[in-house]
């Protein structure tokens, strides 16, 4: 498990395993447009924190499983999140020209190709997951579980409906719940099935999951209300995208709603339940999953 390395370290190690995987993810030998290859390809490897991925491998690891067995499961968040980015940067969404420092899938091919690659890499998704049983024999009832999960946590009622409000709330939020409510769907459910994935695939106890479920809601809150401050007041070569964003769509954030302070209080709030639910549920080795939570709310990009 590597307990020595520093949490930087580990993030580091973690995003090099997982970009391995992903760039052996879509099949040499399936015959696909070379365009509609470049434009998935193009953005999955562009890079990014792997936040996602990496919490559900430090969820495997947490329970003691094995990393191998849970690698398509990780490249196929990743696929997911990459294809609501895709998506999201359109113009018909957030207009955005820039991502992690390099040109939006759309400016580079097309808006027509962006939209097939974020579709492509969302379908593939679903392939991916199943080779965890086809590859690895992880037992077929523990992947129909992720496989709901993820239609579930991805979907309508989940990251799709977040931005669905998001898109709605542009028209103008008034109460705090709403803003919430984007947050949870938008940020907090693609992290959750991360996390419950990991511990589906490990063979976690019902309190496992469900502590799993909690952590993943409140650092994904905490996450997003992070996401809001820096969007404010971080450094826009280190975040490779234009700062104050939210503010110039006339986005309604939560510092607009609680000041920036009483954010980063919340933050805090959040992150120390989510780990005390892990603390509570006796994972044989959470320490990776405390570290991160820890991370991500002392992150500057």
């Amino acid at each position: 498990m590597n307990a020595e390395l520093t949490i930087q370290q580990y993030l580091e190690q973690q995003a090099q395993l997982v970009e391995a995987a992903l760039l052996a993810s879509i099949p040499g030998i399936w015959d696909i447009p070379q365009t509609l290859r470049e434009s998935m390809m193009y953005s999955l490897m562009a890079g990014g924190k792997r936040l996602r991925p990496i919490l559900m491998l430090a969820a495997v690891e947490a329970l003691e499983g094995q990393i191998a067995a849970a690698m398509p499961v990780a490249c196929a968040v990743e696929m997911i999140h990459t294809y609501s980015l895709i998506h999201d940067d359109l113009p018909a969404m957030d207009d955005d020209d820039y991502r992690r420092g390099k040109l939006t899938n759309h400016k580079v091919y097309g808006e027509a190709m962006a939209v097939l690659s974020g579709d492509a890499l969302l379908t593939h998704a679903f392939y991916s997951v199943v080779q965890a049983y086809r590859v690895y024999q992880v037992p077929a009832e523990r992947v129909v579980d992720i496989i709901e999960d993820l239609s579930r946590l991805a979907g309508a009622p989940g990251m799709v409906g977040g931005q669905a409000a998001d898109m709605q709330g542009e028209q103008g939020l008034t109460r705090l719940e709403e803003l919430e409510y984007i947050h949870m769907h938008k940020t907090s459910d693609l992290i959750v099935f991360s996390l419950k994935a990991g511990g589906h695939l490990a063979g976690a106890n019902a309190k496992q999951l469900q502590a799993l479920e909690k952590f993943g809601y409140n650092i994904g809150l905490a996450f997003q209300i992070q996401d809001d401050i820096l969007d404010l007041v971080g450094d826009e070569k280190k975040l490779g995208k234009p700062v104050k964003s939210d503010e110039k769509q006339q986005k309604v954030t939560y510092p607009f709603f609680v000041g920036i302070e009483a954010s980063q209080a919340k933050m805090r709030e959040l992150t120390e339940q989510g780990k005390q639910a892990i603390l509570d549920a006796e994972f044989p080795f959470s320490k990776r999953l405390l570290q991160l939570a820890d991370f991500l709310v002392k992150r500057d990009r």
